[in-house]
């Protein structure tokens, strides 16, 4: 089999998996998507940062209005709670979504060049264990590169 046959046999269809039906994704998974990085998005800006500290500006000078109660301090609790569990889910699911593309981009680069080894395509499925072996081998790859490189220039 040629290498453009493999390549062609290995790519994904574009539009297949569990989210696209008839071609289509879903309308909630693309309203979902959409928002998820919209809010990563703004959530690493600037003016996220800047909004957040001049919530917690003015939250700490209606303290003396409040006489620094319990409840002036549970709203800022409570607040940061919520706001800080549903900014996990938003942007794990965004993590999510850029690790899954790097994976899908570097395999199909490790598809494409002759004589890489494929077999390092599903990395991410590997137990620690494997991991950490693969590891040390590629160390060792490195460090006999390192030696031939160096006694080539000695003999040069």
């Amino acid at each position: 089999m040629s290498q453009s046959q493999n390549h062609a046999r290995a790519a994904p269809a574009p539009n297949s998996g569990p989210h696209h039906h008839n071609g289509q994704e879903s309308r909630w998974n693309a309203a979902f998507r959409q928002f998820a990085s919209a809010c990563a998005m703004f959530a690493g800006s600037r003016w996220a940062f800047a909004l957040a500290v001049a919530t917690l500006l003015v939250w700490a000078a209606s303290g003396p209005l409040f006489h620094f109660s319990d409840t002036w301090q549970l709203v800022i609790n409570t607040a940061t709670t919520i706001v800080t569990f549903l900014m996990v889910f938003l942007i794990q699911n965004t993590q999510n979504r850029d690790a899954m593309a790097l994976h899908l981009k570097l395999d199909e680069l490790l598809r494409a060049v002759h004589g890489a080894r494929t077999r390092l395509v599903d990395l991410e499925r590997l137990t620690d264990e494997e991991l950490d072996q693969l590891q040390k081998e590629f160390e060792r790859v490195g460090r006999r590169a390192a030696e031939h490189e160096r006694g080539h220039r000695a003999r040069t």
